[in-house]
């Protein structure tokens, strides 16, 4: 008797059928983790435009606590774009004009709106001023990365030139910093001294030319701290956040007041190392031969 098993009746084996895998389509794309600098740099964005529309309704806490998360945002997109290897051109642009709006405008309409509009159109001027220096310092900034320039020296890379965006952008809030301290401290006098037009117009000016200016400023990108200046730091910097949660204003006018110390030891340390390094490019003389007998 014939198998049937794996035939039929005439003899021939049965055809087995398989079923082809499907396969799943791929799309062209960029990926997510490359498009997260971005996103970062579009929430900093959006932080400054809240900025200027808590001014509006004189929200004046609110508006500062945005231009200074904007602030935090901008110091991390970068790490995390060179992190993740993401870094581009256009996203380098695109950093620059979120920039010249969160540190630029946004500071700018701020302050003249919460104090400066009652000088009308003189009390603009210091307004423009800053936001004029600070389109001009990131233009400068987006000029370096061309190919044709020439690179900074080795000891140059760990400075910039002038104030950076956002410490530019701090330094200006200040007076609002030390307000906002003020009031909550009950200080109504000082905090009211604090909106003087002329205090805040002058800062804005001596800032907007502090960003436009050659001086060299710690970038903190290659600093180095030696092993007994390490616990000391520690400490510090543990102190200054318990002093940040508990007193945010004086935490940030300290942080500014702070940094404008630290701009004689930057200027110090750049024309140190400066010596140094054309000490090393100078021709050695060579010895003289002995006269003959």
């Amino acid at each position: 008797m014939p198998n049937t098993a794996l035939g039929d009746h005439s003899g021939e084996p049965r055809r087995r059928f398989r079923f082809a895998p499907r396969r799943r389509p791929r799309f062209q794309g960029q990926s997510f983790n490359k498009l997260i600098p971005n996103i970062m740099t579009m929430l900093g964005l959006c932080a400054g435009l809240m900025a200027m529309r808590f001014a509006l309704d004189e929200r004046w806490a609110p508006a500062a606590a945005l231009i200074i998360g904007a602030a935090v945002i901008d110091g991390l997109d970068g790490r995390l774009a060179r992190l993740l290897k993401a870094t581009s051109r256009f996203g380098a642009e695109f950093d620059s004009l979120a920039d010249f709006l969160s540190f630029g405008v946004a500071p700018a309409m701020v302050l003249y709106m919460w104090t400066m509009d009652s000088w009308r159109g003189i009390g603009f001027v210091p307004c423009v001023l800053f936001a004029v220096c600070m389109s001009l310092r990131l233009a400068r900034f987006n000029a370096a990365l061309d190919v044709g320039l020439a690179p900074k020296p080795a000891y140059a890379q760990s400075f910039f030139t002038g104030v950076p965006a956002p410490a530019g952008a701090g330094l200006a809030l200040f007076p609002m910093f030390l307000s906002l301290a003020f009031e909550g401290w009950g200080w109504h006098g000082m905090a009211h001294g604090m909106r003087h037009p002329a205090f805040v117009g002058l800062l804005l000016i001596v800032v907007a030319l502090m960003l436009v200016s050659t001086l060299p400023t710690w970038s903190f990108k290659n600093f180095k701290v030696r092993r007994e200046v390490v616990l000391p730091l520690l400490i510090s910097v543990g102190a200054y956040a318990a002093l940040l949660v508990s007193e945010p204003w004086a935490a940030l006018a300290a942080a500014g007041l702070i940094y404008i110390g630290m701009l004689p030891f930057s200027v110090r340390s750049y024309i140190r190392l400066k010596r140094e390094a054309e000490a090393l490019r100078e021709p050695v003389p060579a010895p003289e031969a002995p006269a003959a007998p």
